[in-house]
């Protein structure tokens, strides 16, 4: 027989032995799911949505009978699927009900002994609200400041492979956190963006500290929990300083604006009316002219550098590490060498 389980008692097993499989429907998936699970549906959409309707609009009883029916004719792929995957399963559905009853049933008939999670993926959406209110980030945290195109997350990036711990905030949200931050970008929903927080900060309160990126409290439509906000605010910030020749080129690497180019116009529109009116001006010419390294200067100097400016007077002086840099590889070994020694003061006292 299948094992139902609480997520309490989930989250105290040793979850790199399990496989967790979310049974219900990809659209219901794709809207938010617990992170690393997989999606092998009990119905499609459209399967949904036709048991659906006779649950409401007939009886339990027709809803029940189509859906087994339905469930009985993929049986035999259902079961191969599962039987492809390693280790011990997880399955569960929205509210730990028929479809994921089902889907356990089965597979335990075959053989495959199951965990069904209690309450669904609607119990764990409930956790993470929980844990977004009592979370404590518990390292000491640095936080990479700087001016548009400095490279930040890049930084981050690359310390991230020499084995630092880091937490990319833009990259669980899949947004550069401007305005012109979803070009080219898949942001997801703020309910995915929670759990995968949730997921990140879990595994670096360990660590003896953690760098991230300064953001402010909305990326794109998601909104930043307050312990994160918080542990920002107390945080050493170390602000990088690029020539902006390095700044507009790094810009034009990243954001790949020729291929992006409506999108990038359609975003500067949400802003023009921020910015000075013969400035504004002259950089919808230069957008039509393709000229984006002309744009991208006009931008920085009359848009975001200003508001860098005032975003650094924040902070206290004590707060600040300052680095001038000619590149992100001298940012690179700057920062590590900063955190490096900030450490060795906290170790020795």
């Amino acid at each position: 027989m299948f094992n139902d389980i609480s997520i309490n008692e989930l989250l105290e097993l040793c979850q790199e032995d399990l496989v967790f499989v979310d049974v219900r429907s990809p659209s219901e998936y794709e809207d938010m799911t617990i992170p690393g699970s997989i999606n092998i549906p009990v119905f499609d959409d459209e399967e949904r949505a036709e048991v659906g309707t006779l649950y409401k609009q007939v009886s339990k009883e027709a809803a029940t009978d189509r859906g087994l029916e339905i469930f009985s004719a993929k049986l035999p792929a259902f079961i191969k699927q599962f039987k492809e995957l390693p280790g011990e399963k997880v399955v569960f559905c929205w509210r730990g009900g028929m479809r994921s009853k089902a889907a356990a049933t089965f597979l335990d008939l075959m053989g495959i002994k199951p965990y069904r999670i209690q309450g669904g993926v609607r119990a764990y959406r409930h956790w993470v609200m929980k844990q977004l209110e009592s979370l404590e980030m518990k390292p000491k945290a640095y936080v990479l400041n700087g001016g548009t195109g400095t490279g930040k997350t890049a930084i981050l990036h690359e310390l991230k492979n020499q084995g630092l711990p880091i937490l990319d905030i833009e990259g669980l949200a899949d947004h550069r956190g401007s305005v012109f931050g979803a070009i080219g970008m898949s942001p997801v929903n703020q309910k995915t963006f929670d759990s995968l927080l949730i997921k990140e900060v879990k595994g670096l309160q360990q660590a003896p500290f953690v760098m991230f990126e300064a953001e402010s409290k909305r990326i794109g439509k998601i909104l930043l929990p307050p312990f994160l906000l918080n542990k920002k605010e107390e945080a050493t910030h170390i602000f990088i300083e690029l020539p902006i020749e390095e700044r507009i080129a790094h810009i034009l690497k990243e954001y790949k604006l020729y291929e992006h180019h409506e999108e990038f116009v359609e975003a500067f529109r949400k802003i023009k009316r921020r910015i000075h009116s013969p400035v504004a001006n002259t950089i919808e010419e230069e957008l039509k002219r393709l000229n984006y390294e002309a744009v991208l200067e006009l931008l920085l100097e009359y848009y975001y550098d200003p508001r860098y400016l005032h975003t650094a007077e924040m902070y206290s002086e004590d707060q600040k590490i300052i680095l001038k840099v000619n590149t992100i590889v001298e940012a690179v070994e700057a920062v590590k060498g900063v955190v490096a020694g900030r450490q060795r003061l906290v170790t020795s006292n």
